[in-house]
């Protein structure tokens, strides 16, 4: 493979083009014109426009030179407390492990015609190496790195700059938003700073720093793209900073800095087809991840607090279905989980959330990570909409527990909106065929290459059961009953849903990612 390399003369180059432009100007400013210079003339339009090629090309040059250095400073100050980060990841077995009918594989057909492995071949292949990247942040030996670099690890080596290696112990994770901390035996280590993510404007410079393809402390420089991107699929909670400083497989877990050489973010995840760089990445904003490593660091877990509604996106359609003004804008309460701190307060089914502390609310996704942000006893004042009314309630938040997030997240993981058949209007339910059906949970949203989306579940689908085991099939007759049945399949890598669609039912597999 061959590679063309370019040496761009930046500074002489941005004289030179503010030369062309200043020539060029001073051609159309004449255009209509004859234009006759004398020699001496031509002598003092030369020297000026030296005079002023030479100002540019020094002015760029200084200001490439300040912007270098700048970089360099924050590299000499980041590297040493940058860590490349070798975990094993454990052998899983199951009961099921020789007999999974999920397991096209292990089929002895496909092992003799398409070269499938065989179980003897599984169970003895080397452990799996996961391997990504890291950051000092106390000079006790706390490290901050993805919660996804260490998941269902047996050992955790930590490798230094200078390169030492530690093993390294787990203090606590935060699977919600891929965040963990580790913690290695030794003092005074060079560490990093978490600054404010909140004041990142985009365009801003912005430095990443870590272990692509267990390349140890490569930085790279960018700015950033955008800001607040949620709903991607990543994470349970998402508010990430997009960016096109170059991550790569095994930068997942590294430091995003600013110009103060500052922690504004975590490394977490790539859009690419190729597997590599493709100019857009994203990182855990410092902001999100103060909240979890503060209470991991001191309890070893993450408490957050708990409102208990189902929640959907008010679109253009169902504003319109819902008769309301044009200019609203909020979040539906499409269910509320029994002895709920939302029940508690006052909140019903149907009602339009539009305020959150006087905040006006933008979509589902920023209005929970806004409750999850808050410590659980925190009252919060909730302004909503009733049969076309504005209410103020107030409500004291709960702590979520992981029974009561688990089907919550799990039709998120999904790829699914869903609502009571309560919820839809008579016209709604007559066009659906489900007029007089009482019985169900409508899918009234399918996120694009989701597995709902994958498995060929379409918005307006009804689900009248869950397939829990062949002998154990539960019928869904209201959205209560959807979370319940959901709880006892969460940890499933496949999900089996009964849908009605039209006069017809059949059952859907869904592969969980």
């Amino acid at each position: 493979m061959k590679f063309q390399i370019f040496k761009f003369l930046t500074a002489v180059s941005i004289g030179l083009l503010a030369c062309n432009q200043s020539f060029a100007a001073g051609i159309n400013r004449n255009q209509d014109s004859t234009l006759y210079l004398s020699k001496d003339e031509h002598k003092t339009i030369d020297s000026g426009i030296e005079d002023e090629d030479l100002a540019l090309n020094t002015n760029g040059k200084k200001y490439l030179l300040e912007t270098s250095q700048t970089f360099t400073k924050i590299g000499k100050s980041a590297v040493p407390a940058a860590v490349f980060i070798k975990a094993t990841i454990k052998q899983q077995q199951t009961p099921f492990s020789r007999n999974d009918p999920f397991d096209f594989f292990s089929d002895e057909f496909f092992q003799r015609f398409f070269g499938g492995p065989t179980f003897r071949n599984r169970e003895q292949r080397e452990a799996q190496q996961s391997r990504g990247s890291g950051f000092i942040i106390s000079p006790n030996g706390h490290i901050l790195t993805n919660h996804h670099v260490v998941k269902d690890t047996s050992e955790i080596i930590v490798v230094l700059n200078d390169g030492r290696e530690y093993n390294a112990t787990v203090i606590g994770t935060d699977p919600r938003t891929d965040l963990a901390v580790l913690k290695i035996d030794e003092k005074d280590l060079a560490y990093l700073k978490m600054g404010d993510s909140d004041s990142l404007e985009i365009g801003e410079w912005v430095i990443a720093i870590g272990s692509p393809f267990a390349l140890e402390a490569s930085l790279t420089v960018g700015v950033v793209s955008a800001k607040g991107r949620q709903d991607l699929g990543i994470t349970t909670l998402e508010d990430f900073i997009q960016t096109d400083a170059a991550i790569n497989p095994g930068n997942s877990g590294g430091p995003l800095l600013n110009l103060k050489g500052e922690v504004i973010g975590i490394n977490t995840a790539i859009v690419s087809k190729s597997g590599g760089y493709m100019g857009i990445g994203f990182a855990i904003p410092s902001s999100m991840a103060k909240h979890a490593v503060d209470q991991i660091i001191d309890t070893g877990s993450v408490k957050r607090a708990y409102l208990g509604i189902m929640l959907q996106e008010v679109d253009k359609d169902l504003a319109e279905a819902l008769c309301l003004d044009k200019n609203v804008k909020g979040i539906l309460v499409s269910d509320i989980v029994k002895d709920s701190p939302a029940e508690k307060g006052g909140l019903l089914n149907g009602d339009i959330i539009v305020e959150l502390n006087g905040k006006k609310i933008k979509n589902p996704s920023k209005f929970r990570n806004e409750i999850s942000m808050m410590n659980p006893g925190t009252k919060v004042r909730l302004k909503v909409l009733r049969n076309g009314k504005a209410e103020n309630l107030t409500l004291k938040l709960g702590t979520l527990s992981e029974n009561e997030v688990s089907s919550a997240e799990f039709i998120q993981k999904l790829g699914i909106d869903v609502d009571s058949l309560t919820n839809q209007s008579l016209d709604v339910l007559e066009k659906l065929g489900l007029r007089g059906i009482e019985e169900g949970a409508l899918i009234t949203k399918v996120e694009p290459n989701s597995p709902a989306a994958i498995a060929g579940l379409r918005p307006y689908y009804l689900i009248t059961g869950v397939v829990v085991n062949w002998k154990n099939q539960k019928k869904i007759n209201n959205m209560n009953d959807l979370t319940e049945a959901l709880k006892e399949v969460s940890d499933k890598k496949y999900v089996v849903l009964i849908v009605r669609h039209q006069n017809y039912q059949r059952y859907y597999t869904i592969k969980v990612k």
